[in-house]
């Protein structure tokens, strides 16, 4: 079923705030990381809802997308909370920012061992580093095995990667709007976002801290993201070809339509919660990541998709159900009629919610 677009639900709240008060850190010692680097002390951060059952069966485990944190009761709203698909009250819901983020976990902004920033010394890290430490937050916490790993877009490859990568410390997965490796086309989009930062005259080869941060092309880096998160339906929805605050061009050069408007605020908005080099370093460690071979997977599989969604396609999900099935993998895969494009995922409380719920009571 189609529906209608609300405009308001693009409108940014609660769902990209972090909470600094619910905020722990978690110690995990030293890493080797997969492309070679090192890191001689990691702390992620993480924030828990719910309690620990007895037997530790029901813990839950939220993945964020490339601007999230550790808040996903926050950023995802409409799927995490008291009664919600990924209940509060009957799980214990774990949510980590990832390393080489920056809202608490290890990252380029982060501290050095003499104390200075990291910068441009910050080693390579891969998707597979980032689950490697989510592993390790799980062991202080006492959790074994998760009831369930859940994630969206980047969240979702997050998802995947612990049922192959700890085959036997997951049970179910749900992968929302994602894929197993990215194509030319998404490599593409995040590459343009990257150049924006890295030619900003501010960027300093990384080592921007002491002064001022290249917010320009973090910005311009923000917008290229948003153009490609929703859908063309969502874009003439909310904006059409309206002007911004004035009833006739003024042909001046600069900001006329309310689009522009709102991709110049979204934009300049970013630059004051998230850092440069952290969009640099996960951004690659998403184009890095390929998972083609499904056979380690023992979890039973859930793939949601967006008939809108052209960043991350419906074929991109076939794919990885084909793949299971011909694996003999328990896996399903929902393709919902929703017109939002990419954000789909945590826009959608309702679709999304019933093909978990009835999931997860198999």
């Amino acid at each position: 079923m189609r529906v209608e677009i609300d405009p308001g639900l693009f409108d940014e709240n609660a769902r990209t705030a972090p909470s600094e008060a619910g905020r722990q850190i978690a110690s995990i010692g030293a890493m080797d990381l997969l492309a070679g680097g090192h890191l001689p002390h990691v702390e992620i951060a993480y924030e828990t809802w719910g309690e620990l059952n007895e037997d530790r069966t029901n813990a839950v485990f939220v993945c964020h997308a490339l601007s999230g944190d550790s808040h996903c009761i926050g950023w995802w709203d409409r799927i995490v909370g008291p009664g919600l698909a990924i209940d509060t009250e009957r799980f214990f819901v774990v949510g980590t920012n990832a390393l080489g983020g920056c809202q608490g976990s290890t990252g380029p902004s982060s501290s050095d061992p003499e104390g200075n920033p990291w910068g441009s010394r910050f080693p390579v890290i891969q998707l597979q580093d980032m689950v490697a430490a989510q592993a390790r937050v799980a062991d202080q916490l006492g959790i074994e095995k998760w009831h369930l790993v859940a994630g969206g877009s980047m969240g979702g490859m997050q998802a995947l990667e612990w049922g192959i990568q700890f085959p036997d410390r997951v049970a179910n997965i749900w992968m929302t709007a994602s894929c197993s490796a990215h194509s030319a086309m998404q490599i593409g989009f995040n590459e343009a976002g990257r150049q924006a930062i890295l030619r900003d005259s501010h960027f300093n080869g990384g080592d921007y801290y002491d002064s001022q941060q290249p917010s320009n092309g973090l910005s311009v880096a923000r917008m290229i993201g948003h153009l490609s998160y929703l859908s063309d339906a969502s874009f003439t929805a909310k904006f059409g070809r309206s002007l911004q605050d004035k009833e006739n061009f003024e042909f001046n050069g600069g900001i006329e339509f309310a689009v522009e408007s709102y991709l110049s605020y979204q934009g300049d908005k970013f630059t004051q919660r998230f850092d440069a080099n952290s969009y640099l370093v996960l951004t690659k460690a998403i184009d890095y990541w390929s998972r083609e071979d499904l056979s380690p997977l023992q979890a039973r599989l859930l793939l949601t998709s967006f008939t809108s969604d052209w960043i991350y396609p419906n074929h991109q999900s076939v794919s990885i159900f084909e793949r299971a099935q011909k694996l003999g993998k328990e896996v399903e895969h929902h393709e919902i009629d929703l017109p939002m494009g990419h954000d789909s995922f945590l826009l959608d409380g309702e679709h999304q919610a019933r093909i978990l719920r009835n999931f997860l009571s198999q």
